[in-house]
């Protein structure tokens, strides 16, 4: 059986994508010594990355999400004559043909409309059909979807009205081992320990940090000692817009646009918060959630479907909607006692092992096996 792995948005810079994509080839090549592999790579990690005997990489320095993604992909697909291809993620080229399966994150851009771009209006609604194309497309040409929960699956059973049969949902993993990075990390960026909520990950709009601002804000007004609001990301136009809010809210004291954080540094910022805040209004799985559970923090998440699915009864929820709703919980922890938050972090820790990486890769390959009848 010969297996082509589309891993053009292999690696960290590509978020959660990137993630899932590097979990699922390690452990493939972990527990899988009989298939062969193909792996399509841009030209960095193909320079960078070395695979076991049964395994060959190709450099594929094409742009996802472009027209020479549509005619230049299916056309290298097809020299290689796989016998079955896994595309990550929903860009699909629309002329390719042959059996593939294909990972569907979440719905988000179904759901959060002009809200998810940064383009003018105009813009987002002429490449809006495309799009919409393409996801159509990977869903009803695939042999089997790949959801990372049983809430994605759902949704795209009820949106593209397809045999729920043909989704098979793959829990994706927790574990991650960040090295300890500097003693004096908080000092640097103003912070202290227990002084500070924090939130990694990107600014899009539906991850809805406006709330947290919000509320930040008024946890500050009402009470007499200061709390800060630490945001980790890349820079990008919505952390620029994050900004303008912040300067119009005169929140500048309270919150804290910490950039890019290293792997390194992240646990630090992890376990010496009040808590991690996780506000979004859509998700996929909620990795960072189980991220911060695994290195000592306590995680306050908004109650959306998604949330409640993963993280059980393991977190303290929030309407992501309600400024106040938010304030409540965000006190609650703040008068937690010591042995209270030593107790919830101890059962979530034990909780979390249940998402596995390993786990999602045997299932994955179970897929392609069904697939291919073998």
């Amino acid at each position: 059986m010969k297996i082509l792995i589309d891993a053009r948005m292999y690696g960290l810079e590509n978020s959660g994508i990137g993630r899932y994509i590097i979990n699922l080839i390690e452990n493939l090549k972990e527990i899988d010594h009989q298939n062969n592999y193909v792996v399509l790579l841009k030209k960095d990690y193909f320079d960078q990355l070395n695979f076991p005997n049964n395994w060959k990489k190709v450099q594929a320095d094409i742009h996802y999400y472009s027209f020479e993604e549509q005619i230049q992909l299916p056309k290298l697909l097809n020299d290689e004559k796989p016998d079955l291809v896994h595309f990550p993620h929903i860009n699909v080229p629309i002329f390719y043909r042959g059996n593939f399966v294909v990972t569907a994150h979440d719905m988000t851009m179904h759901s959060q409309g002009t809200e998810a771009t940064t383009l003018p209006r105009y813009k987002y609604l002429f490449k809006r059909v495309p799009y919409k194309l393409v996801f159509r497309n990977a869903i009803i040409n695939s042999k089997v979807i790949l959801t990372p929960s049983r809430t994605v699956k759902d949704e795209i059973v009820e949106y593209f009205k397809i045999d729920p049969t043909k989704v098979v949902m793959t829990y994706e993993g927790s574990s991650r081992v960040l090295k300890s990075g500097e003693d004096n990390v908080l000092s640097n960026f103003g912070l202290k320990t227990g002084e500070y909520f924090f939130y990694v990950g990107n600014a899009y709009p539906h991850k809805n940090l406006d709330l947290v601002i919000n509320a930040i804000k008024g946890i500050n007004k009402e009470g007499d000692s200061k709390v800060i609001f630490a945001i980790a990301g890349s820079k990008n136009v919505f952390i620029e817009r994050l900004q303008t809010l912040i300067d119009k809210e005169k929140a500048q004291g309270y919150v804290k646009i910490l950039g890019y954080v290293p792997d390194e540094n992240l646990q630090t910022f992890y376990k010496n918060s009040i808590a991690f805040v996780y506000p979004s209004l859509s998700e996929g799985f909620g990795l960072q959630g189980l991220e911060a559970m695994a290195f000592g923090a306590l995680v306050l998440a908004s109650e959306i479907p998604v949330f409640r699915e993963i993280y059980k009864d393991n977190v303290l929820y929030f309407d992501p909607k309600s400024v106040e709703s938010l304030i409540k919980v965000m006190k609650t922890v703040m008068k937690m006692s010591i042995e209270e938050k030593k107790a919830i972090v101890i059962n979530a820790k034990a909780f979390i092992k249940r998402y596995s990486w390993k786990k999602m890769a045997r299932e994955t390959l179970n897929v392609y096996k069904g697939v291919l009848n073998v």
